[in-house]
């Protein structure tokens, strides 16, 4: 599942290196490909605060899918509306989630990362902010979706700045990094909602989960630039490549060198590139890890407290799990990129989802004390979020710039349809009264299945 260049990219890279000299603003200069000054220098300040932004972007998420869930019963009896009515709010956001990733992506490709982060950014950050303002369940279901679409058109956009921006030898660091942003982003969600709530109503948590997206995308207006590998993708003036290369380097003697990226650039639609030229089966293989692992996900966040209060526990305990669930996903998520460079991208994440298939049946079929409970529980949110993470920066080594942000945002949104299903799952099996273990069994599938295409992906690469 790792990238290789094609004979078209290698020939590409050739016509590259045999070129000797060319003329920059009238004086001689010399081709230098960006990703060799960028792979070969610490990172600079420019590049660390570009990451911590994308970082920012993602504890956003976290925070407007964890606030959310926490002000429904405060929503529903201000507005009297039955909190029974308010599955479909939550499948709204969701579904957003997945018609941003799956749209917005590939016009980031097109129009750039960092105009679609900033309009993607603004725009759930208007959302939220009127969402404070709703009266009605539709107007509910109305804001819910267009903010999942800000921040599912927002996603794609941090990968791939954040991929395009590291040195190849700290990418998967740098992007795994971002998705500890989301559970912190939860915990953060979960007490700004708590402090606000008794004091300012609910009302107040929308007022700040809207204020802080747009200064953040402020932020990023002013100065974060755009990705020069994508600039020189599509084209754009030299001159705004050399500024940003001076903000990285900023000992290159610009002037007298042209950049260029070794890279095969494509035109026309970035989806039907996705399976050309031997990606389909790298894509699909993908995407099979990707919908069953957010499946897993949103199951466990959606249903873990409930499934343990159904076993003889308290409430309390039910929340102390999905919280130990939410720190294992930090630290999963900490060490991804890490274990990835280290052990490679196929067994660590194998490793993940056979330790989270071997808990959940642990869970399930062992007797055990509530402070292994949470132990477990604390494991299988390091399993599943780590490959979370793990999964998001192969899409992004997966693909070339001129598709990356398209190669992401599909994949997240095809994984949004297991993050959709995940919770109807759970739903469903409880509709039917299954007990506990029954429901926890029925989580190891999902995980085994995505175990199975993460296998036959690293056999395929090693035919090939």
């Amino acid at each position: 599942m790792n990238t290789s260049i094609d004979a078209h990219g290698m020939a590409h890279e050739s016509a590259l290196q045999e070129r000797a000299a060319v003329v920059v603003d009238g004086q001689p200069g010399t081709l230098v490909r960006v990703g060799d000054v960028i792979d070969a220098r610490p990172m600079s300040r420019l590049q660390i605060g570009t990451v911590g932004l994308c970082m920012l972007v993602a504890v956003l998420d976290g925070f407007d899918t964890q606030a959310i869930g926490f002000l429904a019963p405060a929503i529903s009896k201000s507005l009297g509306i039955a909190l029974t009515q308010f599955g479909p709010v939550f499948t709204a956001g969701l579904l957003g989630l997945m018609a941003g990733a799956i749209t917005l992506g590939p016009l980031a490709d097109r129009f750039g990362r960092k105009k679609l982060l900033v309009l993607s950014t603004l725009g759930f950050g208007a959302c939220a902010f009127l969402t404070a303002f709703a009266a009605t369940l539709p107007e509910l279901l109305l804001l819910r979706f267009l903010t999942g679409i800000g921040l599912g058109g927002a996603m794609p956009n941090v990968v791939a700045l954040a991929s395009e921006f590291s040195p190849r030898r700290h990418a998967r660091v740098c992007v795994t990094l971002l998705f500890c942003g989301m559970p912190a982003g939860a915990v953060a969600g979960g007490l700004i909602s708590a402090a606000l709530l008794p004091v300012y109503g609910w009302h107040a948590v929308f007022y700040v989960g809207g204020a802080l997206p747009a200064a953040v995308a402020l932020v990023v207006l002013g100065w974060m630039p755009e990705s020069v590998k994508y600039l020189i993708a599509r084209g754009h003036d030299p001159a705004q490549v050399r500024q940003t290369m001076l903000r990285i380097a900023p000992g290159l003697h610009s002037r007298s060198i042209t950049f260029v990226d070794a890279e095969r650039q494509y035109s026309g639609i970035p989806v039907r590139h996705l399976f050309t030229e031997g990606r389909a089966s790298k894509t699909v293989l993908l995407w099979i890890p990707y919908f069953m692992n957010l499946l897993v996900l949103y199951f466990i966040i959606s249903w873990l407290p409930a499934v343990l209060v159904l076993n003889g526990h308290s409430v309390a305990f039910g929340i102390e799990g999905i919280t130990a669930f939410s720190v294992g996903g930090i630290v999963g998520s900490l060490v991804q990129g890490w274990l990835m460079n280290r052990h490679g991208v196929a067994p660590v994440l194998l490793a993940e989802f056979l330790v989270y298939a071997v808990l959940v049946v642990m869970l399930a079929v062992l007797p055990m004390s509530e402070a292994v409970l949470i132990a477990a529980t604390f494991g299988a949110g390091a399993a599943v979020q780590g490959a979370q993470a793990g999964l998001n920066s192969l899409a992004a080594e997966l693909y070339p710039t001129s598709m990356r942000a398209t190669g992401v945002g599909w994949a997240l949104g095809v994984g949004r349809i297991g993050s959709v299903l995940g919770p109807a799952a759970g739903a469903l099996m409880l509709l039917h009264h299954w007990d506990a273990r029954h429901i926890f069994l029925a989580g190891v599938v999902p995980g085994l299945v995505a175990a199975g295409a993460v296998l036959i992906a690293s056999f395929n690469k090693a035919a090939s």
